[in-house]
């Protein structure tokens, strides 16, 4: 106490200053976990699109040019041109497209049916999921007999319907989890004022599934723009797959590490663009519980 008669303050003393140490301790940990994160993750990237604006000097040097001195669009020229990236682009966008498609809408109607009325009961849907387990790679001689069977080797409707083995099961199995977390109370007001099934399904479920078929619908894409294994057994000429003409830059004594670093630059802008205008549903359609009919 001073002499007006006050009480003087305490000094923080160590027990008070250990919390604060320890959340400042605890911040700046996270900033660097965040930021070793970042370099992690985002410097593949840099270094992709670094490599495809390098003249052919600078691809193998010891040390590594991080910032090359002048850009090189010379690469970007033969990917596309020379090495067939446009004719890559095309074909990828027509089979991706197609199958996303056609596995989105049946894929999506039959997770409903599994999910509201448990058609197949456990064992349909577990079934469905084991497809998911099942490498190309293990199907791909019986595939390639059968497809060449039909003649329909190097085809976009090979290519479509192989690459349907493998997406409608993911959407299925994906849309089935979020129809059974939608509350049924709508549906149920819809059939009492005289709605069938199949309206309840496009004017109350589809709406409320906006998110999770676009979330799901760019996932499915994004595994069929990149499908490699299926485009390399299936494709002889006529239908190449950006993932089919990466391998071809590959020379028996020299490998263009521009030319496909531009190639691989192309072939994931489509992808990021979508992804980028599809934002705002993809955060919400990736929390599946999170989504609820109001």
């Amino acid at each position: 106490m001073n002499s007006a008669g006050s009480v003087s303050p305490t000094p923080p003393g160590p027990a008070m200053q250990r919390p604060v140490t320890r959340s400042r301790t605890s911040l700046w940990a996270s900033i660097l976990g965040v930021a070793i994160g970042l370099v992690f993750f985002l410097f593949p990237i840099y270094w992709m699109l670094v490599t495809s604006v390098k003249p052919p000097s600078e691809w193998l040097t010891n040390p590594p040019v991080f910032i090359p001195d002048r850009l090189y669009l010379q690469n970007y020229t033969d990917a596309l041109f020379n090495w067939g990236g446009l004719k890559g682009l095309e074909d990828s966008g027509i089979v991706a497209v197609s199958a996303t498609a056609i596995g989105m809408v049946l894929g999506t109607l039959a997770a409903y049916a599994l999910a509201r009325f448990r058609v197949g009961g456990t064992n349909l849907s577990f079934f469905i999921l084991s497809l998911l387990f099942m490498p190309p790679v293990a199907i791909g001689i019986p595939m390639f007999l059968f497809w060449s069977a039909l003649g329909l080797v190097d085809t976009y409707i090979a290519l479509v319907v192989q690459y349907l083995t493998f997406t409608l099961p993911f959407v299925v199995w994906v849309m089935k989890g979020f129809f059974e977390d939608l509350p049924v109370d709508r549906e149920e007001s819809a059939l009492v004022n005289g709605a069938s099934r199949l309206r309840a399904f496009w004017d109350v479920v589809l709406p409320n599934a906006r998110p999770a078929l676009v979330a799901t619908g760019l996932l499915a894409f994004i595994f069929n723009w990149n499908e490699f294994s299926i485009a390399v057994l299936l494709s002889r000429g006529r239908v190449t797959t950006l993932p089919f003409i990466l391998p071809t830059m590959m020379e028996s004594h020299y490998v263009l590490w521009g030319d496909i670093a531009a190639m691989a630059a192309v072939g994931a802008l489509p992808v990021v663009i979508i992804a980028f205008l599809l934002q705002r549903y993809l955060v919400r359609g990736l929390s599946f519980g999170a989504i609820r009919s109001e």
